[in-house]
């Protein structure tokens, strides 16, 4: 980045402010930290124009106006929005793999390598103002006519293809604007930047004066872009239309869902519409077949776990639950089981709400309580038809529990989630809905309980100190953090600067033993129950999770966020 000594060996050589201008702001800097070249401008000793002349002729490098200048919008989604504004960078023009970047401090080694990173570019920077890159992100970031123009004009029509869509054409014949071409753009854009970003869910909001899009990703909400107000009620239509639901109908939630084809690859995109005060919202959960496709192996089990997991689903009869809170992989972790015993001499059978991924050879069945078909009555019709594995989505209530209790005592294996916090505390919570102690150690064979963490970005990692606010927080005493190495990710182009790149599991397993099914028996408490199983060798959440970290896979502050509860 531009150094002190860099600016200051200039202005002494140009002669362009006083020695003791110079020195005034240097005591600033050196009083108010900041950059030296900002306190330069916000103390009237230079213009941004001049220090942007100053580092051209420093540096050999050109010094251009980018205001006036159209660039295409393909070349600005290059870099995105949070980086751009992050190290002031706007891309202007690509030829071959060479991209030219306007920038207000050429010298920043940091947003060079991150900007090389993500485009895959040799860059080649030029200097401009910082005015002049917040007009071009004003102008090709912001929220007009304007920028919905240059967003739109570089989507190819092909980009994405609606798999079912000339099954409605007949009903696209009424939808007015929704078929506009830059609706159709519009909605193109939206998901192909939710792919591009790896995000599980879109979020499309609509506010008094404002219109936006936001990614949820690794967990977390990001912004998207604000699309103009006016384009709401058209893409909600359109979306409505992908989804085969009523597009007139604006005063009642909605649920549907639709599949795209690209890049060879086919993604499921599962819509909730809700009215809200100035328009609907919608949010599309995607859905990424090879996420089913996920190895028990992966699932996040230590290798002692992981030999009894693999043991308790090769039962022919049982119940195995898997508990978590909403969001933390309990379907993945199931629809992966299901895929390991998917074979031609088992009849595999589910009730879920909804079906979020469809099963080569297994029989799906979406729970639908608003015409009676629910989990509880679903698992009876279920049983009528002779499997030899179950599948129940959640587990809510004391009829459905007590039917897949009984499932599993006739014969068949049975496999459902709880909303609990630890694996221990499936016993209570199935106490709590009535179901007897001596049907629960009876049936329940093994519990899971699983969190997901996010994995520190590989691009950006280096050791760091961990805040004294973080250590305070530690369960354990401070001494078991001798010899470890933390690391975090300082945040770069490839993690949209949050340090973290992607999600992996850990779990905690709970074999049901002779002494557990006793203390079952006796009602003990959630918290003796999980000291025995620690006792027989059960690594809890927190022990596995802080695996992870000292194996440099995560942060202690990541570890303390996921097991807060647990």
């Amino acid at each position: 980045m531009l150094t002190k000594e860099t600016l200051i060996n200039a202005l002494q050589k140009n002669k362009k402010i006083s020695e003791e201008s110079l020195k005034k702001a240097v005591e600033i800097h050196k009083t108010k930290g900041g950059k030296l070249s900002e306190i330069f401008v916000a103390e009237g000793l230079l213009t941004d124009q001049e220090l942007a002349v100053l580092m051209s002729q420093e540096l050999g490098i050109p010094v251009l106006t980018i205001s006036s200048m159209k660039i295409d919008p393909e070349v600005i989604r290059l870099i995105p929005k949070k980086i751009a504004e992050h190290y002031e960078v706007v891309p202007i023009s690509k030829m071959g793999k060479v991209l030219t970047v306007a920038m207000s401090d050429p010298l920043n080694i940091f947003a060079l390598d991150d900007v090389k990173q993500i485009t895959g570019c040799t860059i080649l920077p030029i200097v401009t103002t910082s005015k002049e890159i917040y007009h071009a992100m004003e102008t090709y970031h912001g929220g007009g006519q304007g920028q919905l123009d240059d967003l739109l004009e570089g989507i190819e029509d092909d980009g994405l293809e609606i798999i079912r869509e000339e099954a409605l054409e007949e009903k696209s014949k009424d939808s007015g604007e929704a078929d506009q071409a830059p609706v159709l753009k519009m909605m193109d854009l939206i998901l192909r930047e939710g792919l591009k970003r790896r995000a599980s869910d879109i979020h499309i909001e609509v506010f008094e004066n404002d219109f936006r899009i936001r990614y949820r990703i690794d967990g977390s909400l990001h912004e998207g872009f604000h699309p103009p107000l006016a384009m709401h009620g058209p893409l909600l239509s359109r979306l409505k239309i992908m989804a085969e639901l009523n597009i007139t109908e604006r005063r009642v939630p909605q649920d549907g869902r639709f599949r795209v084809k690209t890049e060879g690859r086919e993604i499921d995109f599962r819509v909730s519409i809700l009215p809200m005060q100035f328009g609907e919202k919608a949010v599309l959960r995607v859905l990424d077949r090879s996420n089913v496709r996920v190895s028990i192996d992966k699932l996040g089990f230590n290798s002692e776990s992981l030999d009894k997991f693999k043991e308790a689903i090769t039962k022919p009869y049982g119940m195995i639950l898997v508990t978590g809170p909403t969001g933390s992989g309990k379907s993945t972790s199931l629809y992966s089981v299901l895929n390991a015993l998917n074979t031609p001499d088992r009849n595999i059978m589910t009730i879920e709400d909804p079906v979020e991924y469809q099963l080569e050879g297994i029989s799906q069945t979406q729970a639908q309580p608003e015409v009676g078909l629910t989990f509880a009555n679903g698992l009876r019709s279920i049983l009528r038809q002779s499997p030899d594995v179950i599948l129940v989505g959640e587990i809510r209530d004391t009829e459905t529990a007590d039917i897949a209790v009984k499932a599993a005592l006739t014969g068949h294996l049975v496999l459902s989630t709880l909303h609990t916090n630890s694996a221990a505390g499936a016993f209570s919570r199935m106490i709590d809905m009535h179901i007897e102690p001596f049907l629960i150690a009876s049936s329940v064979i093994l519990v899971t309980a699983q969190r997901l963490y996010r994995k520190i970005c590989d691009k950006c990692k280096e050791p760091y100190d961990i805040p004294q606010a973080t250590l305070q927080r530690l369960k354990v005493p401070l001494d078991t953090l001798k010899g470890i190495t933390p690391f975090h990710g300082k945040g770069c182009a490839a993690c949209n600067l949050t340090g973290y790149f992607g999600r992996l599991g850990t779990m905690e397993a709970l074999w049901v033993n002779d002494e557990i099914r006793e203390m079952v028996l006796q009602r003990v408490s959630t918290d003796d129950i999980q000291e025995a199983a620690r006792k027989t060798g059960m690594k809890t959440l927190f022990e596995n999770a802080f695996l992870n970290f000292k194996n440099g896979l995560t942060t202690l502050e990541e570890v303390l966020r996921i097991t807060s509860e647990a």
